[in-house]
């Protein structure tokens, strides 16, 4: 028989026999993989949403915005802002514009809501750059108003409602989308460059609605202390050199000039929504990766410990003991493929459910794409999460793992050092056992504890984002709805249950390999008088111990994870009940998971412990 053959055929038997531990491996790496797919097929998908939405409202090329703070009141003002649009509308290259048509910067108050809003003054007439696509309703009118509509869904208010602007009374006439500006809550980052918002200070949050007026309105809601702004929209004779039409105005030295965004900005503006989504997904799939390794690294040393029979076996029928460890790379080798399809398949079909642009453009992203690229990238981390623990317990001698006196692969012999001895003498016998079976297995105990210190980490980023989420909403209206911060918290919920659950993994399957180590061991402290609730309580100690490091250590790692992803939103410390709890939760959690395979162990009997070992 050849040596794939023979190799084949191990490999079907051990996925038959036991198929329990290669279920568990493919979920763990599955669980890391789907992630890590769904936040790779995100990229690029409100693209097509945009495009359609700025055909249906004729969009612009590039807006330009003239600060009303820099051109100045009265006459002088009007001629200046007359000057800048001609300058504008004659550069080589443009075919048409709209305006300039005035913005005030006014408070909205609907429902018991308040917000700020930039309403613009348009005609009544339609115009042949950006119009924007009446989605409910009609067009401006004298008296009436048409909000953009992620901003009314925010305000929660329809056709007909009423509300003030500016201390003035509007009834909502329509409303409509468009691509010339940024949807709610992401105005900001148009009309000055980025959102500040001042950690100390929660009225700081710049959550800025947008909305449509007639010209008289909007001139009338102006005040000395906000004068008027105005938008001129542009139409290039080629749309793909906006970037550069618009960058010619960035270094001009004169005060006053205009600011240009070219579509592609808005573009990629208005996939905030999901862009926010990918940025929770991305370091998420790292987080559940190295989840995902510690169990493989858990399942495959279970595993390797239960094969020092067949070594011996080949060994005494002539055949090389490094089978069993090509055996159990091969067997990673097919679960990891496996894990890997799953995953894809899981996060193609999950992405229609979270691509959704929002409420601010018209249109389907349509399916996602997977790319040459996307798969490769899900295959290769699939294939490290199952194959670099299974490489390194290959490397463990299984000769020397059966050989007598043996503690098995990774076990160390205790050293009996007459201080310890007396330091253990007046412990409770359950810590005892814990530290004493703690210390036989050092790897695994680190392998626990960074298991831990991983999902503490994400616990407490997410506990981070809840916190700056309630130090913004402090400082706006209660219950103005926040469409980013809906769609991150979905995302958190979903990669808190998976980091969840990879830990239960974890914890279940460190639990039950200690269990089957330690039954010599058990028995004898049984044997010596120890109770079954003492020896199950030392064996959950054992998962216990190693989780308190973890547990505090994720909570640094969690607050300087948040600071990374959220690219300098400052550092963000949660209460401390939050981390209290957090933090007692998680070895809670851990304590009750291994409780069950503690006492299954512990209810066994020492006659049949011994007679096996001695077997």
């Amino acid at each position: 028989m050849g040596k794939i053959r023979l190799i084949g055929r191990l490999v079907g038997r051990d996925l038959r026999r036991r198929p329990g531990p290669a279920v568990l491996l493919v979920l763990a790496v599955t669980a890391a993989t789907a992630t890590l797919a769904l936040g790779l097929v995100l990229h690029g998908v409100t693209d097509r949403p945009y495009l359609q939405t700025r055909a249906a409202t004729h969009g612009p090329d590039v807006v330009a915005q003239i600060d009303g703070m820099t051109v100045g009141p009265g006459r002088a003002g009007a001629a200046q802002v007359t000057a800048q649009v001609k300058a504008l509308t004659h550069e080589p290259g443009v075919t048409g514009y709209s305006g300039p048509f005035p913005v005030a910067s006014a408070v909205v108050r609907a429902r018991g809501l308040t917000a700020d809003v930039e309403a613009e003054g348009r005609p009544q007439a339609p115009d042949s750059v950006d119009q924007p696509k009446v989605i409910a309703g009609t067009w401006v009118r004298s008296g009436g108003v048409v909000l953009e509509r992620t901003f009314a869904e925010a305000l929660g208010v329809g056709v007909g409602d009423r509300l003030t602007l500016g201390g003035r009374p509007f009834r909502v006439t329509g409303i409509a989308v468009t691509a010339a500006v940024l949807p709610f809550p992401n105005l900001c980052y148009y009309l000055g460059g980025g959102c500040v918002f001042d950690l100390s200070r929660p009225e700081t949050a710049t959550e800025i609605g947008f909305a449509w007026v007639t010209e008289p309105d909007a001139r009338s809601l102006a005040s000395a202390q906000a004068p008027l702004s105005y938008f001129l929209n542009l139409k290039l004779k080629d749309p793909a050199t906006a970037p550069a039409f618009a960058s010619a105005y960035v270094n001009l030295p004169s005060v006053g000039s205009p600011t240009l965004i070219p579509w592609q900005a808005i573009q990629a503006g208005s996939g905030l929504l999901v862009q926010d989504e990918r940025s929770v997904l991305s370091p998420g799939a790292w987080l559940a990766g190295l989840l995902a390794i510690a169990s493989v690294s858990m399942l495959t040393g279970s595993r390797m410990a239960e094969r020092t029979r067949r070594a011996g076996l080949l060994e005494a029928v002539g055949g090389p003991p490094e089978t069993v460890t090509v055996v159990l790379l091969a067997e990673n080798l097919v679960l990891a493929l496996v894990a890997a399809a799953t995953g894809l398949a899981i996060g193609w079909l999950a992405a229609p459910l979270v691509s959704s642009p929002g409420a601010a453009l018209v249109g389907a992203p349509g399916a996602p794409a997977l790319t040459l690229s996307v798969v490769g990238l899900v295959v290769a981390v699939a294939l490290a999460v199952a194959l670099l623990p299974a490489i390194r317990a290959s490397r463990t001698s299984t000769v020397g793992a059966v050989a007598p006196g043996s503690y098995g692969t990774g076990a160390r012999r205790p050293r009996r050092r007459p201080r310890l001895l007396a330091l253990s003498a007046r412990l409770p016998v359950p810590l005892l056992l814990g530290l004493r079976l703690a210390a036989r297995r050092p790897r695994r105990a680190l392998l626990s504890a960074a298991s831990v210190t991983v999902t503490a980490t994400g616990i407490v980023a997410v506990l981070a984002f809840h916190t700056i989420v309630r130090l913004k909403t402090a400082g706006l209206s209660p219950g103005l709805g926040n469409p980013v911060v809906g769609r991150d918290e979905q995302m958190l919920l979903i990669l808190t249950v998976v980091l969840v659950a990879l830990t239960a993994l974890n914890a279940t399957c460190a639990a039950w390999a200690t269990v089957l180590d330690a039954a010599p061991t058990s028995a004898l402290a049984r044997a010596l008088g120890a109770s079954p609730r003492q020896v199950s309580s030392g064996i959950a100690a054992a998962q216990v111990l190693p989780a308190v490091p973890g547990a505090l250590l994720g909570i640094p790692l969690g607050i300087g994870l948040f600071d990374v992803a959220a690219h300098g939103a400052g550092v963000v410390v949660p209460p401390a009940s939050w981390l209290a709890a957090a933090v007692l939760g998680t070895l809670a959690a851990i304590a009750m998971l291994t409780a069950i395979p503690a006492r299954v162990g512990a209810r066994r009997s020492v006659v049949v412990i011994v007679r096996s070992d001695r077997a």
